[in-house]
């Protein structure tokens, strides 16, 4: 009787010793705090309401909330193929689609004249790619460089300053709104970013087409290897040209600064720094806080493979946000990595996110969590499809929503996020995807 008493306390030390072990490793990696501090959301199935005028969106290129917590939608109405926009021909041959204007502008919440989700104001203007909108509500788009728009006309009001050519030898022009046979749609979302192989086992994974702006991961890294090889243009407009050289990736004002911040994807993305109101260049830096005449224009510099090296520069498809203490969070998409800079470019922390990750790269758009410590990053990863969660002290992942899927909550190329005033978390997604959606944060 003795022995049994005996063995039954020992396996219940031995249990209970089990258990303290198995708490020991959670606080070790984090479990507990995951569990319990880590962002939590559900998605709202009843945002956006169906779109007006027959309309079906593009591929969404930016996404930003205004000072009244409305949402517009910068999206790329050429993604749509033939068979989605047979409600454009004469007659019409089908009940829906036809093309989206470029610009649509919905409702976060209920207000005077509208309900929450639905289409408030709309225009059009080129496609392109990143967005913001300034406390006064006007709108800057990302193009071949950045414009101010009227949000209630679509007029264009100024421009951020060019250089005077592309790369291949052709003059800056501004880009116009593009012509349309009705009925008549493209390739569709991710061409030029995927090809088929031929029949030699050619192709497979291509670079920016598909993407508008947008490719990423060896593909990123090989249009910067690329356009680094035209030693001529780049001797006649290096690093330190005061100008926009290449495309916008992402753009951010900075109102109480009177800066705009402008993601410049030349030299595989670069911070440019332009005053608000006049567009004057101020200053700009490059990964690690490079100054601009520091940025190596050395393809190998600029090279990423995953689980590999970090790149001595940005690889990329560069995006950024600064945080209410005053820093900046650049994700260079090609390269699975956030650089922290203050707004002077000075170098603070590199912190390395999914680095197994291969074409399209990990590390997209960058959010915060609303509180006012803003404890948390939040980061879209196009290739994975979540967003994940970041401690902001540390830089380690607590926790993730999404996955590859068009169910609800699911995403086929989450591209760009936006939180508004309350913490509320909306999404936006290119190839397949080409959707908003919102998710409600839980307590």
């Amino acid at each position: 009787m003795k022995n049994k008493i005996d063995r039954r306390l020992r396996n219940r030390v031995f249990a209970g010793l089990a258990v303290l072990a198995f708490l020991a490793l959670c606080v070790a990696l984090g479990v507990g705090a995951q569990t319990q501090d880590a962002p939590k959301f559900k998605v709202d199935v009843t945002w956006p309401k169906p779109l007006p005028n027959k309309w079906k969106m593009g591929g969404v290129t930016g996404l930003a909330v205004d000072k009244d917590d409305n949402v517009w939608v910068y999206d790329r109405p050429n993604d749509l193929t033939s068979i989605e926009v047979e409600a454009e021909l004469n007659p019409p041959i089908a009940d829906c689609c036809v093309h989206p204007p470029s610009m649509i502008h919905i409702a976060g919440h209920d207000g005077p004249g509208y309900k929450d989700g639905e289409v408030i104001g709309y225009f059009d203007a080129p496609q392109g790619h990143g967005m913001a909108v300034d406390k006064q509500g006007f709108v800057y788009l990302g193009q071949n460089t950045v414009r101010k728009y009227d949000p209630k006309t679509g007029k264009m009001l100024m421009a951020v300053p060019h250089i005077p050519e592309t790369p291949n030898g052709q003059p800056f022009t501004e880009p116009a709104l593009p012509k349309r046979n009705p009925g008549e749609g493209s390739a569709g979302p991710v061409a030029g970013f995927l090809t088929i192989p031929d029949a030699a086992g050619r192709g497979g994974r291509g670079g920016r087409g598909g993407e508008g702006g947008g490719g990423g991961g060896r593909g990123e890294a090989a249009g910067t290897a690329a356009a680094l090889a035209q030693t001529a243009f780049i001797a006649k407009y290096p690093p330190t040209t005061p100008m926009i050289v290449g495309g916008i990736e992402e753009i951010r004002t900075d109102d109480a600064a009177n800066e705009i911040y402008v993601a410049d994807n030349a030299f595989g993305g670069r911070v440019m720094v332009f005053s608000l109101d006049t567009f004057q260049f101020k200053r700009g830096w490059g990964a690690y806080g490079h100054k601009l005449s520091e940025i190596s224009t050395n393809p190998a510099d600029h090279a990423y493979k995953p689980n590999g090296p970090m790149a001595k520069e940005f690889v990329g498809h560069l995006t950024f946000n600064f945080s209410n203490d005053g820093l900046v969070y650049l994700a260079d998409r090609g390269g699975n990595r956030i650089h922290v800079t203050d707004k002077q470019g000075n170098f603070k922390q590199e912190i390395k996110m999914a680095e197994w990750t291969g074409v399209g790269g990990s590390t997209g758009g960058v959010m915060f969590s609303p509180d006012k410590a803003q404890k948390f990053l939040y980061i879209s990863d196009l290739t994975n499809n979540h967003v994940w969660f970041l401690n902001r002290a540390d830089g380690k992942i607590v926790s993730q929503i999404g996955s590859m899927g068009h169910n609800a909550g699911e995403f086929f190329g989450v591209h760009m996020e936006a939180v508004d005033s309350k913490g509320t978390l909306y999404t936006g997604e290119v190839f397949y995807g080409e959707r908003v959606q919102r998710f409600l944060p839980v307590k």
